[in-house]
């Protein structure tokens, strides 16, 4: 988190700075417009302000400003955040865990407060799964068991197993978090990173709400007699992503592990600047982009979201069908990724509440795309 903090930080830009040279500054000359609102929102409102005119937005009440509210930029906390605007997306983040914390509470409310219930209900879920796929016209789907694959690699390939179970314990998190910082350093703009952030969060909530209403049992935690080992909760793979009191056991359906590297890998496809190429599009820092840069990145599109599936099934975490259903769920949090936009009014009220004015981002500053690059061309324009 701190490095994502310091390698995503306004470089040119001074927490303590004097008042008198703040206010010639060209963040403060033109008012920033929040690209998430100005470019995908405008469809969901009936007319679109001028560009010189800064239209107002009244949640319950009261006025908030759609540039943000600049009259907080010289708070100390306002300046944190300029200087350190990844913070947001950290909030955000804490969000998205505080969410899913609730989701194994919400069950016990739903299915009794006892839980034996639920785990009843979980593992007959979980049973069905498996007679799904391999008992059913949709066995030629899924050649190989999960628990053939586990009993192949427990037998033979143990040193795979145990790389498998780290990677399942100790590198999905902060795996992901690291993605989250690498894309909003590398990515062309900040309209292009926050469709991928909003496209995972929402695969997050889609997951959540089908946690609470279809609790389903991992392999790992089925009776003996299905041939599975829980590999992963061992001294050696243990950690607090897997065994936290918050840990959701009984949320196999569908997998966040592959919701998330089925995002990663989409990301990593649109990033390689192959599909843009396709379409005659030219992208920022495509110049610099090598065809190696650009098959590697075309490569762990794929690699990446095959090792996920890999370990999720070798390990007894998941299904075959829980990936299935996480693809399908980001395919959809893909194409409505916009709803998120619906709480723009909602953010800007919080902001609003705590004196703060919402960091300019950094994201594209290195091609000269970043919102503080736009925001002074357009300066120079008007002036």
């Amino acid at each position: 988190m701190l490095g994502s903090l310091i390698i995503n930080r306004r470089r040119s830009y001074s927490i303590t700075r004097p008042r008198k040279s703040r206010e010639t500054s060209s963040e403060n000359l033109l008012g920033w417009r929040d690209p998430e609102y100005d470019s995908e929102a405008s469809s969901l409102r009936s007319r679109s302000p001028s560009p010189l005119q800064k239209p107002q937005q009244h949640v319950r009440g009261i006025p908030v400003e759609s540039s943000d509210s600049n009259r907080f930029a010289n708070h100390i906390h306002s300046r944190i955040l300029q200087k350190y605007p990844f913070i947001i997306e950290m909030f955000y983040w804490a969000l998205n865990f505080v969410a899913y914390a609730m989701t194994k509470k919400l069950a016990g409310i739903i299915y009794g407060r006892g839980g034996h219930h639920v785990t009843e209900l979980a593992q007959e879920n979980g049973i069905n799964i498996l007679k799904l796929e391999h008992d059913s016209i949709l066995s030629i789907f899924f050649p190989i068991g999960e628990a053939q694959l586990q009993q192949f690699l427990l037998n033979n390939h143990k040193p795979i197993m145990t790389f498998f179970n780290q990677i399942y314990s100790l590198v999905h998190i902060p795996g992901t978090v690291a993605f989250l910082s690498w894309y909003y350093y590398a990515a062309p703009s900040h309209t292009t990173f926050a469709v991928a952030r909003r496209t995972m969060t929402l695969g997050n909530f889609a997951a959540f709400i089908i946690f609470c209403f279809y609790p389903c049992m991992p392999p790992r935690l089925l009776p003996a007699s299905f041939g599975f080992q829980d590999t992963v909760r061992q001294g050696n793979a243990e950690s607090v992503w897997v065994g936290g009191a918050n840990v959701n056991q009984l949320a196999a359906m569908p997998s966040l592990h592959f919701t998330y590297a089925f995002v990663i890998s989409c990301t990593f496809f649109h990033h390689s600047g192959f599909l843009q190429l396709l379409q005659g599009q030219r992208t920022p820092g495509a110049g610099a982009r090598s065809t190696l840069r650009m098959v590697g990145f075309m490569l762990m599109g794929v690699l990446y979201p095959l090792l996920v599936l890999t370990v999720i099934v070798a390990t007894a975490n998941h299904y075959y069908f829980d990936a299935v259903v996480a693809t399908a769920s980001v395919t959809l949090s893909l194409l409505c990724n916009r709803v998120w936009l619906l709480l723009l009014p909602a953010e800007r009220l919080l902001f609003w509440a705590l004196r703060v004015k919402k960091p300019v981002p950094t994201t594209g500053q290195r091609y000269g795309t970043g919102e503080e690059e736009t925001n002074e061309r357009v300066k120079v324009t008007v002036v």
